[in-house]
């Protein structure tokens, strides 16, 4: 574990996804707070504010390792919602979906907590269809996360 990528602060998943050790601690702690921010911040349609969280994480990462892959492919995600939501530019939309699911190859269907295969379907679903994301949300844990107070303060602190 890289000590930049710590984070004492971080709570434990619902089940054990990839990130989780054994010992009880993440892998990568900042990754998980940035991913729950960004989730949360993205369900509830704070596109650019969820592509924020993954971005200021991403730069943590060396270029083609899963955890860069995994963070890269979350920020297109957010930007292709921005796109097709904040400016109906669903051309826009699928070059970034098409990104996304590029930068997912290889990445794990429960990283840190996010159900990649969830993710996934949806994406592809969205290339022929994007009213695919009317009403859809990130799935976290086995949930659908909504943003609370703290999830726009954390936004706050990465300009």
């Amino acid at each position: 574990m890289d000590d930049h990528t710590r984070d004492s602060t971080v709570g434990p998943p619902a089940g054990e996804p990839t990130g989780w050790r054994a010992d009880g601690r993440w892998e990568h702690a900042t990754l998980r707070r940035a991913t729950e921010h960004g989730v949360r911040l993205f369900n509830a349609g704070e596109f650019h504010e969820s592509h924020d969280c993954f971005e200021d994480e991403w730069y943590n990462y060396g270029r083609g390792t899963t955890e860069s892959r995994f963070l890269h492919g979350m920020v297109q995600v957010a930007a292709g919602a921005y796109k097709h939501f904040d400016f109906e530019d669903d051309d826009g939309m699928r070059s970034l979906f098409r990104t996304a699911l590029q930068y997912f190859q290889e990445v794990p269907n429960d990283f840190y907590g996010v159900d990649l295969l969830d993710v996934r379907t949806t994406l592809h679903n969205a290339l022929a269809d994007p009213t695919e994301l009317h009403g859809w949300q990130v799935p976290l844990d086995g949930g659908t996360p909504e943003a609370t107070e703290q999830d726009f303060e954390y936004v706050q602190t990465l300009e």
